[in-house]
């Protein structure tokens, strides 16, 4: 019996080598994360790969190592894998759903009070010198407490948003293709709206839907246009759930008041026009960015290749329906561990 081939193509914070699945052939990366190019060269010969999303596990890349069986996406989104092409090809895709609820939320209300209260321009201002006195319109922003919350999306993420709304009084809307159960809705005090009532009725707008051919610039124009005069948008979900030019003009014309950025369309690449702007805040797509978040979503993606390498179906698949094929290809490459 051979022993399979893992490729990890990021550092781990915290990383012990105990981490690393029992009886596996292990390369790893000592510095950052692999780009593109590194993955492709050094995928070659590994029966799994585990990968953040800047990994783009595309049909080509699938179609180029047929030895591949599973590829652990370190991240609760896989936009960044073409899941049909896995699927098509017998490649078993997992992700990390539960570990990031918290940290990511904290980021997302971190980012809503930011925006609300100018905290990262009333820090520049005070860095440059520039506070002589007290005064009371200096640095006036939005009061959060009482205010409504609309959150698009309502998932784990979503819900823990809610969560930390409710400790400010916030009325609670959200709006999502299936409506939550009643007891969901009453934990939280949630209130199930259409889009655009909640756009026309929320003076913050958070965005935790994943990103699909369906939610794609869900925010355009159009969109923009509905949201109440006075709201905020932020947005830790992903960055071509927005369409940054849109945005951009709604933050220029002042049809928005602000948005708070965590993800942006073409990140690392940040649009110019954003960077001026002085009602927004921007960061680089740290929502889950705690060491115990990080190590915890990393340990989930190597804890869930070792199982399927046992032959334990893991819970986390985004298509178990090849789990089948899986098996047998780990038999026919005589990789099947008891």
């Amino acid at each position: 019996m051979g022993r399979p081939a893992l490729l990890v193509t990021t550092v781990i914070p915290g990383f012990d080598p105990a981490m690393l699945p029992r009886n596996f052939d292990c390369r790893t990366t000592e510095v950052g994360v692999l780009n593109n190019d590194e993955l492709l060269s050094r995928t070659e010969g590994n029966d799994a790969v585990a990968c953040t999303l800047v990994s783009k596990i595309s049909a080509e890349f699938l179609q180029r190592f047929p030895r591949l069986k599973m590829v652990a996406n370190i991240a609760v989104g896989y936009d960044n894998i073409d899941v049909t092409a896995a699927t098509k090809y017998g490649v078993i895709v997992s992700n990390t759903p539960g570990v990031l609820d918290s940290a990511t939320a904290d980021l997302a209300f971190t980012l809503l009070l930011s925006i609300a209260r100018r905290i990262p321009e009333a820090e520049r201002y005070l860095r440059a010198g520039q506070w002589k006195s007290f005064g009371l319109d200096l640095l006036t922003g939005a009061g959060v407490f009482g205010k409504t919350i609309g959150l698009v999306g309502f998932g784990r993420i979503g819900q823990a948003m809610a969560a930390r709304s409710l400790g400010f009084s916030m009325r609670v809307l959200y709006s999502q293709r299936n409506r939550a159960s009643l007891e969901t809705e009453r934990k939280y005090g949630a209130t199930y709206v259409s889009l655009e009532e909640l756009l026309r009725n929320s003076d913050f707008v958070s965005v935790h839907c994943p990103l699909t051919a369906e939610t794609r610039y869900l925010f355009n124009d159009d969109r923009l246009s509905m949201m109440k005069e006075g709201a905020f948008l932020i947005n830790t979900a992903r960055g071509a759930v927005v369409e940054e030019s849109a945005l951009i003009r709604a933050l220029q014309t002042g049809k928005i008041a602000g948005a708070a950025l965590d993800v942006f369309e073409n990140e690392p690449a940040v649009s110019p026009h954003l960077l001026t702007l002085p009602n927004v805040v921007l960061v680089p797509h740290i929502g889950s960015a705690t060491t115990e978040t990080r190590k915890a979503m990393a340990l989930l993606a190597l804890s869930s290749i070792d199982k399927a390498f046992s032959g334990v179906q893991p819970e986390n698949l985004v298509n178990p329906e090849v789990w089948t094929i899986f098996l047998k290809k780990l038999a026919a490459d005589g990789l099947v561990r008891t």
